[in-house]
């Protein structure tokens, strides 16, 4: 008979994480793991390191593995009983085209960070927890395809997602976020992914999407959405855990964690103005403004996590009074871009309906009648007269988030906010202080960038024509783009639901 003694769960947990590292022999362990002191973030005890996931390798695949079957038998019953003929409207579909093309990619660019940062820490701790989330991420990016592939069967835009985020326009913005963060040093992608991403800001991706999808029909999304929630929860824990290290390890450590704060909430923020768009005008039924959101999910959860932080020495991030002053018209600007380039989208756009407009005044009191409204009605006038505006000229992007530089100043809304700077004897663009101030910090960095707007001028972009530049971006010209008026996604909605209602009426 054994008489092994079996491991408890305390010493099963202990050797299934923190058991699994070693100390080096043949080489320093400085020199095996070069990446975690160029930063200049000073760790001196990683065993100080408090395990957000709290999970075993074993455990972990079990858990997930229970949560993919219940998952794909939701979504089989989705496919087999046309789930996509219960949403609200076609045009809804549009936000889970724009949710395919810029965030689903972006996980999977997220997954490549922890792998990475799987290797280069030296602490045990972080590596297995680098890990674990490296496989969240790349199962996320999975669960989204295989939950919108069954639209693609039925509506534009899905089918070239993956060629549309390396050269699409508008998705070099959150592409940019990424591949930003990819080329940073350990701590600060944590930063950068873990804190600012999936702890400050991921609600505001998350919530609105999957909340607005429920209340649009749209079961295959909040699914998935569901499915990830338990992962969003733990890789909120880890991005807390990863600035709460750093700071308690050494002071040297708070300047540079702060500085590291302020570029990646304004990179961040400036990244969700996708999200923005989506929630006030791409939801047939509405589930909160933006300007309702932004004060939730940041001012009021975001001002208390910085009030915790502030024992620390940390205050909030540089510019976050911009992003208050912006929530009344932010979504309205953006829109009003995505609109008058819809030749150039993935997806379609349109003028809101009266009923739409009328929620936007009531939820934006001081802004949308007297600065937006007017020109939502000009806009209109002119498609019914049949003048609908496609702008045949490329916008000046901004150099450091890529997004075209369609925003106002902070206190004037009548007035476009641009700045620039020279460097190398060069003249550099951007859209506000925020992105100017993050490449003064990183100049070497950020003149690397490669915007759309100018490869597309250095004919580096399939060709000198608007017909050779989209079909090099994936889209199917009057398919997958122009106004959702008059569209296949349009004429395909409203021949099935009449076919949905004759045959209702028979039974």
């Amino acid at each position: 008979m054994s008489t092994t003694k079996k491991l408890g769960l305390r010493e099963k947990y202990r050797l299934m994480t923190r058991g699994l590292g070693w100390e080096t022999t043949y080489q320093p362990m400085d020199k095996v793991f070069p990446y975690q002191s160029f930063e200049g973030i000073k760790i001196h005890d990683w065993d100080k390191w408090e395990d957000p996931f709290r999970l075993t390798m074993d455990a972990y695949w079990k858990y997930q593995a229970e949560k993919d079957r219940k998952l794909y038998a939701i979504l089989d019953a989705f496919n087999q009983h046309n789930g996509h003929l219960n949403i609200s409207d076609a045009r809804y579909v549009n936000s889970i085209k724009l949710f395919l093309q810029g965030i689903t990619l972006s996980e999977y660019n997220a997954h490549r960070g922890f792998v990475h940062l799987g290797r280069q820490f030296r602490g045990v701790g972080p590596r297995v927890a680098s890990q674990m989330q490296a496989l969240d991420e790349i199962r996320h990016a999975q669960t989204q395809i295989h939950a919108l592939s069954h639209y693609n069967k039925y509506f534009s835009g899905f089918h070239g997602f993956q060629g549309m985020y390396d050269r699409l326009w508008y998705l070099s913005v959150p592409k940019s976020y990424f591949e930003d963060a990819l080329t940073a040093g350990p701590f600060e992608f944590l930063t950068a992914i873990s804190f600012s991403f999936e702890y400050v800001l991921t609600n505001l991706i998350f919530m609105p999407f999957m909340s607005g999808a429920a209340y649009n029909g749209d079961m295959a999304t909040v699914t998935f959405g569901f499915s990830a929630q338990s992962d969003e929860a733990r890789h909120m824990t880890m991005g807390l855990e990863v600035i709460k290290f750093m700071a308690e390890q050494d002071p040297d450590n708070i300047p540079i964690i702060q500085r590291w704060m302020d570029k990646w909430f304004w990179r961040g923020y400036r990244m969700l103005v996708l999200v923005a768009m989506m929630m006030d005008y791409m939801l047939p039924k509405k589930v909160m403004s933006w300007s309702e959101a932004w004060e939730m999910y940041f001012e009021q959860a975001g001002g208390a996590l910085f009030e915790d932080l502030a024992r620390y020495g940390f205050r909030m991030p540089k510019y976050a009074d911009v992003s208050v002053k912006e929530k009344d018209r932010y979504s309205h600007e953006a829109w009003a871009a995505l609109y008058h380039y819809g030749a150039a989208a993935g997806l379609h756009t349109w003028i809101p309906t009266s009923e739409e407009m009328e929620w936007m005044a009531e939820k934006y009191p001081n802004s949308f009648e007297q600065f937006y409204k007017p020109r939502l009605d000009y806009w209109d006038e002119q498609q019914k007269a049949g003048k609908r505006m496609y702008c045949a000229s490329l916008p000046q992007l901004c150099q450091v988030c890529q997004i075209p530089a369609w925003f106002t100043e902070p206190d004037d809304p009548t007035q476009l906010c641009h700045r620039e700077t020279e460097y190398k004897g060069e003249t550099y663009h951007f859209c506000s202080d925020g992105c100017c101030d993050i490449f003064k910090g990183e100049p070497e960095k950020y003149i690397q960038a490669r915007l759309p707007t100018h490869q597309i001028y250095q004919g580096n972009c399939g060709g000198a024509s608007i017909e050779e530049v989209l079909k090099w971006s994936g889209i199917e010209v009057g398919h997958d783009n122009l106004d959702y008026l008059g569209s296949d996604d349009q004429k395909n909605w409203e021949r099935w639901k009449h076919q949905t209602a004759v045959e209702k009426k028979i039974a």
